[in-house]
């Protein structure tokens, strides 16, 4: 267990890399975003759509495995210090300095507003909780998220540093990791689905919102758990052909019966159940497979995942606020959607590699405002 796993920083550099391509495409397709384009692709609302499905619970996962790590290294206090800085610091710091411009170019897009940014940025300060006002977390609702996850379960992560009691968590892991018990772990999201999905719609606005963050935070307890069971990850690994089966079954149903043509269940019953547990175990097992596929070929390090390792963070924070800005400029080019794509892309990942090196990377204060850790030696003062 003191050997670093480096395809756990593989998958979390990708995951978060996905995000970049996820956002890039969604003026493109027909669910409603801050910027839209004439022109939406029912093929890539599908793809979409199904990366929307597994992508978040991901993270949530890989998050919870980072806690796992981190608390082996660190106190309770310390690590709740340490949330502090590296998540609600840049939070606030993006609410009212980073993500207004998104308000900004949506409302320019739509024609609620006509002014310059300058003129425009003090609505911000009103207070007025998006849509009616410009202040919003927006894409950071991920980061709210994880913040009140993680103070939440502060006093179980005290409990677990008892060596008695760790010791019953690295016990109850290990059993849970039998390749068959291990599937297992979709009933209490299927419950979700049962109990909540309905009454409860995806708002990402933290209150009155329980499907989405008890589903969110079951997550990251799995990964905090299991991440302390070598015998998870190697049942990962010898069954990723299984897994990888099986899912795309659950895929080859849930396009047949709901995701073709969006026929999602609208009432609670038998539709609801099926969907629910079929989509649970999908979810489940992509997780299972990708971190099954990640152990056996992306268990290395190098330079690039040294550098995006770190750098992935202010990427996160930064992506989306880049594709709104240079997006509304990208969807009014009178050139096919996969070009302003491609466009879109590209522009966006060297516009953050930019801002990342030049003004973030270098500076203690900006490391602190984007989540790093204020290294010291060759960085300077902004």
């Amino acid at each position: 267990m003191t050997e670093r796993k480096f395809f756990i920083d593989w998958v979390r550099v990708l995951a978060f890399f996905l995000l970049i391509f996820f956002h890039c495409t969604m003026p493109f397709v027909t669910f409603g975003w801050e910027i839209k384009d004439k022109s939406q692709s029912i093929g890539l609302s599908r793809l979409i759509w199904w990366l929307h499905q597994w992508r978040l619970p991901l993270l949530f996962f890989i998050s919870g495995v980072g806690i796992h790590f981190s608390l082996r290294k660190r106190t309770v206090l310390s690590f709740a210090g340490e949330r502090i800085v590296r998540l609600f610091i840049p939070l606030l710091f993006a609410m009212f300095f980073t993500i207004p411009s998104q308000v900004y170019f949506e409302w320019l897009q739509e024609g609620k507003v006509t002014s310059s940014y300058i003129d425009f940025y003090p609505r911000v300060w009103d207070m007025i909780p998006y849509p009616d006002g410009a202040l919003t977390w927006s894409h950071m609702w991920f980061v709210v998220y994880l913040f009140v996850f993680c103070m939440l379960l502060l006093p179980m992560f005290l409990l677990f540093k008892i060596p008695v009691l760790n010791k019953l968590k690295n016990y109850i892991a290990d059993k849970l990791s039998n390749p068959f018990t291990i599937v297992l772990l979709f009933v209490p999201l299927s419950v979700y689905y049962f109990t909540l999905y309905l009454q409860y719609p995806e708002q990402q606005s933290l209150l009155d919102d329980w499907f989405l963050f008890l589903f969110s935070l079951t997550f990251l307890f799995y990964g905090y758990i299991l991440a302390s069971s070598d015998k998870f990850w190697a049942v990962c690994g010898k069954y990723r052909f299984y897994s990888l089966t099986a899912v795309i079954v659950c895929i080859a149903f849930l396009f047949y019966r709901y995701w073709w043509n969006s026929n999602l269940p609208k009432q609670n019953n038998f539709d609801l159940y099926l969907y629910g547990i079929i989509n649970s175990i999908h979810i489940w097992l992509i997780i299972l497979t990708i971190i099954g596929f990640a152990k056996k070929h992306l268990n290395f390090s190098n330079r690039f995942l040294q550098y995006a390792n770190e750098a992935v963070y202010p990427f996160y924070i930064l992506h989306q606020t880049i594709i709104v800005a240079i997006g509304y400029y990208v969807v009014q080019m009178n050139i096919p959607v996969f070009f302003k794509i491609i466009i879109l892309i590209t522009s966006t990942f060297i516009s953050i590699y930019f801002i990342y090196n030049n003004l973030i990377r270098p500076y203690i204060l900006t490391r602190i405002l984007y989540g790093l850790k204020p290294q010291k030696g060759k960085l300077k003062r902004a």
